[in-house]
């Protein structure tokens, strides 16, 4: 029996495609939620969530907010600098962070959830993120759990079940929910190829390595 109606924040990137899975497996999910924030890699990265909401056959709706883009520093956003290239550490990521990302998202997600008759949010946030975005930390996830179950009458909660997950886990739990990781997108720099030289790209890799699953994605280098 699935146990709570829940709406998954979805990117179609590889850990948020993974959480769409485990939570259409564990929960019943009544849409999955992207949005358009003027990111260098919106596109590919929307194409790949819509092919993952139509594949478990779940309602996506994209939520479009990019009239915030001029508004915000990052080097995500396409009015932002390059895409540092080189390993994911912080002196060169720092730049990537969009401000208060998740807790824009989150807010949003919030109201639609619960106006959709939600009872929980799930959000694919996990271990390897926590040192560089502070949106992505254990800490500030309790906090606006809170912060959201107090702002709700329907006391919604916030799922997350890879927060102490590593993205090679994650790597793994999608082999096991049979999550088609070709059909999802990493790739700061945003081309139709991902770069294979940018942090993410990186990371990706390292991922399959670690989970010891053949990566079916094609990189550039």
């Amino acid at each position: 029996m699935k146990s709570l109606e829940v709406t998954v924040l979805l990117s179609g990137g590889l850990d948020s495609s993974t959480a769409l899975h485990w939570a259409a497996k564990h929960h019943h999910v009544n849409m999955a939620l992207s949005f358009y924030y003027g990111s260098k890699q919106a596109e590919q990265e929307l194409e790949c969530a819509k092919f993952q909401a139509q594949h478990l056959g779940i309602s996506h709706q994209i939520v479009d907010i990019s009239s915030i883009s001029p508004l915000l520093k990052s080097a995500m956003l396409k009015n932002g600098a390059p895409i540092p290239e080189g390993r994911y550490e912080v002196d060169n990521m720092r730049q990537t962070v969009v401000p208060f990302r998740n807790g824009i998202f989150l807010s949003i997600a919030a109201g639609i959830a619960e106006s959709a008759g939600a009872q929980a949010l799930v959000i694919a946030a996990h271990s390897g993120d926590h040192t560089i975005y502070p949106d992505c930390r254990e800490d500030f996830m309790t906090a606006m759990s809170e912060a959201i179950r107090l702002g709700t009458w329907a006391n919604l909660g916030i799922l997350r079940p890879f927060i102490n997950a590593s993205k090679g886990d994650i790597v793994k739990q999608a082999s096991d929910l049979r999550v088609d990781l070709s059909k999802t997108y990493s790739c700061y720099k945003g081309g139709p190829v991902h770069c294979g030289v940018c942090a993410t790209c990186l990371e990706r890799k390292e991922a399959f390595l670690q989970a010891h699953i053949p990566d079916p994605t094609t990189y550039l280098l």
